[in-house]
């Protein structure tokens, strides 16, 4: 396995130390109690934030994306899984379109309530004549820090901004410009760093010490980012359920996300084996040049980060270009994720174009790594056949997690990029 993920080729691991979810999640110290805490903040918020942001009256203040069946799957994915396939269209999350709108929010409508609660003001006050813009008063005298490649950090600048909270992002230089831009327009100072993301979220973390009324968003290990995306396990319960879409034994769930630190896939995990046990089957995607909470996970001992296998940590795939993975995350989702799969960026091309050709959805390289997920389980052999997810009863989830915001000259780069790749394969 160290050498093929040394030669940077695409790998699948399923993971040994997977143990019956009702056995991990006694053990844990945090719980569902936590997460539908989180679910009851956001709710409290709901029509505060549709007076902060009109377009958000449709959902009733909450921010969601919907379910999308794939009808024609092969055609995107390049083989026919058993069951069903639909898509969670995180891509589409209202204000910052990317998961981490679920998690980077959430931390700052947290922070905001804290402050807010000490000067005996009470969220669901905020719509009362003259009460938010006293809020915004007392909030623009604090200030949120992020350190990030860039969705975090816009939707933690959406809401800061919104609020009246000063918001400074800390970005590795080579993280996407158009990002930087965006960033700045909303009034968020972006300071830049050599290095990579770890950088970046070290840099950040030194600053938000040294300043008062400071409070620092830490993606490698913040428990209520985590809270955040697991919170949307609530929200997939219900929605699967309008779409009559069974879950249990016989009617397994297999749900493909995007892993960079780990904190997204991590939180919807936890909330998912939550729901339901072990009729859910999570894998995380990763990309060949940075595998890190694989390595974390197959090699505990190790402290390797993707450096220390000789990996460059580059890649198109900016938001999951992680060298190192959350401990944090690791630890709460050792026992319960099902296996980790890396994915080139060759293919990420390939089907972010397949899937643009076949529904017109925009995403940006990293959020298209879901959809080799469900190829890498189609063999019916070996050890792979546990999960037998070429079961007639089964549901495939693919998380997107961005793109929509992504410039048009990008977006068509990224497309041609694969139109080039599609075309090559099918001439091969």
């Amino acid at each position: 396995m160290l050498q093929k993920l040394k030669q940077q080729l695409p790998f699948l691991w399923l993971n040994p130390h997977l143990q019956p979810a009702h056995e991990v999640l006694s053990r844990l110290a945090v719980g569902m109690d936590e997460v539908e805490e989180a679910d009851a903040l956001l709710r409290a918020w709901a029509d505060p934030l549709q007076i902060l942001f009109p377009e958000l009256a449709e959902s009733r203040g909450l921010i969601e994306s919907g379910l999308l069946k794939l009808e024609q799957p092969g055609e995107v994915l390049g083989c026919e899984p058993g069951g069903t396939l639909w898509i969670k269209q995180d891509h589409l999350l209202p204000l910052a379109g990317s998961i981490k709108a679920r998690g980077g929010i959430f931390e700052v409508l947290a922070y905001a309530s804290n402050i807010l609660r000490a000067q005996g003001i009470q969220v669901e006050t905020l719509t009362e004549a003259g009460v938010l813009q006293q809020a915004r008063a007392v909030l623009s005298s604090h200030t949120v820090m992020v350190g990030s490649t860039g969705n975090l950090a816009f939707s933690i600048g959406v809401m800061a901004s919104a609020l009246g909270l000063k918001a400074i992002v800390h970005m590795s230089r080579d993280a996407k410009p158009w990002k930087k831009d965006r960033l700045r327009a909303l009034g968020v100072v972006v300071e830049e760093h050599e290095g990579d993301f770890g950088a970046a979220v070290l840099a950040g973390r030194r600053r938000a010490t040294a300043m008062p009324r400071c409070h620092f968003v830490d993606d490698e290990d913040s428990i209520q980012l985590f809270l955040g995306y697991a919170v949307a396990a609530l929200r997939l319960k219900e929605q699967l359920a309008r779409c009559g879409i069974e879950v249990g034994p016989g009617k397994p769930l297999f749900v493909y996300i995007p892993c960079g630190v780990g904190g997204a896939p991590s939180g919807i995990t936890f909330g998912l084996k939550h729901i339901f046990g072990d009729a859910v089957h999570c894998f995380f995607a990763e990309p060949c040049a940075a595998p890190a909470m694989l390595l974390r996970l197959a090699y505990p001992d190790s402290g390797w980060s993707v450096y220390d296998i000789g990996l460059n940590n580059r890649t198109q795939a900016d938001g999951l270009a992680v060298a190192r993975a959350s401990e944090l995350c690791a630890g709460l989702v050792s026992e319960l994720v099902s296996g980790i799969y890396t994915v080139s960026d060759d293919q990420l091309f390939l089907h972010l174009f397949k899937l643009q050709r076949q529904t017109g959805i925009r995403l940006e390289p990293s959020a298209a790594a879901g959809f080799s997920g469900p190829c890498r389980l189609a063999k019916p052999a070996g050890p792979e056949l546990r999960y037998a997810s070429w079961h007639p009863d089964a549901t495939h989830l693919v998380w997107t997690t961005g793109g929509s915001m992504v410039p048009d000259v990008e977006l068509q780069a990224y497309v041609e990029r694969g139109r080039g790749l599609a075309a090559y394969s099918a001439h091969s």
